[in-house]
């Protein structure tokens, strides 16, 4: 067990408007290699659908420990430490990175975020792109943190 230091966002890396199941997600992160990535877990704890709705895909008890039950394959050398959320979406129709939140997933996320901030005051907010070589998740996770008022 060790103490959680991050919450990551991410981005499903699908087109603009296409939705993605809790059964997509887990597919693809779990099943055996060349079909998918073969990781025992998910990469995500909670996912943002393009309703708003937010889905939780793993366990997990909210403390501000990562129990290793609670560990999610969400970023190379960080999952021991952190919470890696999800939001559908992140590419446009040529699937090049684009912030495709809808006006519902960036008022879920909001709330999850303040919510989340709320009760984790020190842990850091980031995406997943200022921890590893990546887009995602398709937008500026510092600034997008200041304009809903998220001092880190």
């Amino acid at each position: 067990m060790a103490r959680l230091h991050y919450l990551v966002i991410h981005c499903t890396a699908t087109p603009e408007g296409r939705e993605v199941s809790a059964g997509d997600i887990r597919r693809w992160h779990t099943s055996p290699v060349p079909a998918g990535r073969g990781w025992q877990q998910v990469g995500y704890t909670d996912m943002f659908h393009l309703d708003g709705r937010v889905e939780r895909l793993t366990a997990n008890n909210e403390d501000e420990n990562v129990d290793p039950w609670e560990i999610t394959n969400g970023a190379t050398g960080y999952n021991a430490v952190s919470r890696h959320v999800v939001y559908v979406g992140g590419c446009d129709a040529g699937m090049q990175p684009k912030d495709t939140r809808t006006a519902a997933q960036r008022a879920a996320m909001a709330k999850y975020v303040r919510d989340f901030h709320a009760k984790h005051p020190t842990v850091k907010i980031v995406g997943h792109n200022q921890l590893a070589a990546k887009a995602c998740p398709s937008f500026d996770v510092p600034a997008w943190l200041a304009s809903i008022s998220i001092k880190q």
